[in-house]
């Protein structure tokens, strides 16, 4: 949703790179081009004026001017300004002191709540929590079926004691609910309730009416991140009409500007808490601000990664393949079936791999990734007999004609996987000896994409680290000047999260993957 604005932002920092000082001029030229960024991504006027008077302010006092490197300097102050409009700090859910805990959805019809309602769902019971969701929209077609079947897909019980179609009483639906709950040990109500094609009296009568029936822990409104500016005055009239505490934003995968999301909590005064990045359950998360300021400075979102992985990659198979590796036991493609699937947990490959640092300036390449190659691999691996999968050695021309069938692929594919995985056993090997990394191809369609799949890059690449590394002057006052200096750049440098280093994609499906 931010690849415009991160793409503006992006190309504005380059700019400023390489000045050993900027200028008031500069300062103004690069506070223009974010404002014009800003303003394109639909972001509430107000909000631009704010964000913009802060970032010059601060680009133009001590701390700038000062600085080593001033360009870096500036960056640092846009990401702690998308920060603070994005709200500042992570919020979390209330719960409450005696269970159940009710959260009530609002929201304008189209929004995505009830779908919303299953996501939510599915992630507090990942959490050991034991939801129920409550059908109260019993006016628009089918909502109490499409309820039912969400809830069925999360594995999440419903009340849902009238049919709807404009039969029943959402009231007295919502009320019996927590006494359900209570009866049955739920420890959270999640309440679906009607929408509007607009915001009219006869909607906020009725919130109004099962607000007060089942006085909520938490009430979140659900906004479409695609509608910009509507979706703010959308907020505006709730937060009057009915009020809220929280509010969360869905089809964040959607193609839209975003300035709703960089808008709603400064003209609230709500933050956000969740965010919708897809139409599956798992693609739901909570807000962090600092994570999303990072994603759209193109600095990447690390830290979400490792959450996912951690939720994908069981740890029994974690410690079973180190174990095997360290036994000098070889890699099969019965191992590689198991990682693959793992990685598919997590989402689409360019999903992933956007969340890397530095990644908007490979959108293309991103955007090349076919996913479909990865249940391609799966089908020609569960075509081959166990025998095959643990020794590939076997597969003569008959056998890889049958797999070839079996898995609906050429031969040549088939050739293509078990060349691959060779070189993957021999690189596996390698690491185990002590001989380090190899260089690893790319993804299908990222030729050249993390330095093994295409052309060697020439230059100081080649040198080893004691001829690449800068030599220390052997003037004792200027080699203190020099350490001072790198001391402060290291200093002012944006920190990248220290658990960065800790996760990285299986070498071996980077190197069966390849092209």
């Amino acid at each position: 949703m931010f690849a415009s604005l991160s793409d503006r932002l992006s190309a504005t920092f380059r700019n400023l790179r390489g000045k050993g000082r900027l200028s008031e001029a500069d300062i103004d030229e690069t506070v223009r081009e974010i404002r014009i960024a800003l303003l394109d991504a639909d972001v509430a006027l107000p909000v631009v004026r704010d964000f913009c008077a802060k970032v010059k302010e601060r680009a133009l006092s001590s701390e700038v001017s000062g600085a080593l490197n001033p360009a870096q300097q500036v960056v640092k102050i846009v990401h702690e300004q998308l920060v603070e409009i994005l709200g500042g700090e992570t919020r979390r859910l209330r719960f409450a002191k005696q269970p159940p805990t009710v959260i009530l959805l609002a929201g304008l019809q189209g929004a995505g709540k009830t779908t919303l309602a299953g996501k939510l769902a599915a992630y507090l019971k990942s959490q050991s929590h034991t939801p129920l969701l409550v059908a109260a929209d019993l006016q628009r077609p089918n909502a109490v079926d499409q309820l039912r079947i969400v809830g069925e897909r999360a594995g999440v019980p419903v009340f849902a004691p009238e049919p709807g179609n404009g039969v029943g009483d959402p009231v007295q639906v919502a009320r019996d609910s927590v006494k359900h709950a209570e009866v049955h040990l739920n420890d959270i109500v999640i309440v679906d309730t009607a929408g509007r094609l607009a915001i009219d009296a006869e909607l906020m009568d009725q919130l109004v009416r099962v607000r007060d029936a089942v006085d909520p822990d938490e009430t979140l409104l659900v906004v479409d991140a695609m509608i910009g500016q509507d979706a703010v005055r959308t907020a505006e009239e709730f937060g009057a009409g009915v009020g809220f505490d929280g509010v969360v934003l869905t089809k964040l995968d959607g193609d839209a500007r975003g300035g709703a999301a960089l808008s709603i909590v400064s003209v609230t005064g709500r933050p956000v808490l969740f965010a919708s990045t897809g139409e599956k359950l798992e693609d739901f998360e909570a807000f962090h601000p600092d994570r999303m300021a990072s994603r759209i400075l193109d600095m990447g979102d690390v830290l979400t990664l490792i959450e996912q992985a951690e939720r994908a990659f069981d740890a029994e198979q974690a410690e079973r393949m180190a174990q095997k590796v360290s036994q000098g036991e070889d890699f099969t493609l019965e191992d590689f079936l198991e990682q693959m699937q793992a990685v598919k947990k997590m989402g689409s490959l360019g999903k992933i791999l956007g969340m890397l640092p530095g990644m908007g300036e490979m959108k293309a390449q991103l955007d090349q990734v076919d996913d479909r190659e990865l249940d391609r691999v799966s089908a020609i691996i569960q075509s081959m007999t166990p025998q095959e999968r643990r020794d590939p050695k076997i597969l003569n021309a008959s056998r890889r004609a049958r797999i070839a069938r079996g898995s609906g692929t050429q031969v040549s594919d088939v050739n293509g996987l078990v060349d691959r995985f060779g070189e993957a056993q021999k690189m596996m090997r390698q690491m185990r000896g002590g001989k380090g990394m190899p260089g690893i191809p790319g993804m299908p369609g990222m030729q050249g994409f993390g330095g093994g799949g295409g052309k060697k890059s020439k230059g100081r690449s080649g040198k080893t680290p004691a001829k690449a590394k800068k030599a220390r002057s052997g003037n004792p006052a200027k080699r203190a000047a020099e350490e001072r200096e790198a001391a402060v750049r290291a200093a002012e440098a944006p920190a990248a999260p220290a658990a960065a280093a800790d996760f990285e994609l299986p070498d071996d499906v980077k190197k069966l993957l390849g092209g």
